[in-house]
């Protein structure tokens, strides 16, 4: 799974925020690079025990290791029931833990098939 997360982070990045650390969308919900919301970073917190704070979002290498570890937490083999392919752990991103089911994360899912297109 991991080489998938490696794979997808600069889509993600790419999608949610054009690359650009500063990012603030959703209302001011979302923030940084990977446009995390608060309830990410409570949820990684559990799951990893860390500590991590609300204005890590703004730190690119921060949000990417929250991303990793939620990507890891609910895009596993076990949890899915099938090998994670990378539609299920950006619509899981964009989702939450379930989102890889929502049929409305797939617009999100297009758009970043279509950036992993443009990056090769």
């Amino acid at each position: 799974m991991e080489s998938l997360i490696v794979l997808l982070l600069p889509a993600l990045i790419q999608v949610e925020s054009s690359g650009i650390d500063s990012a603030v969308g959703d209302n001011g919900r979302a923030v940084g690079c990977l446009q995390l919301w608060q309830i990410y970073v409570r949820d990684v917190n559990r799951i990893a025990g860390t500590d991590y704070v609300y204005d890590d979002r703004y730190d690119r290498k921060k949000s990417i290791e929250m991303t990793k570890i939620y990507l890891r937490h609910y895009g596993s083999e076990k949890r899915l029931g099938h090998k994670p392919t990378l539609q299920d752990l950006a619509r899981i991103h964009n989702g939450g833990p379930n989102g890889y089911k929502n049929p409305k994360t797939l617009k999100y899912w297009r758009k970043i098939e279509q950036a992993l297109k443009e990056m090769k």
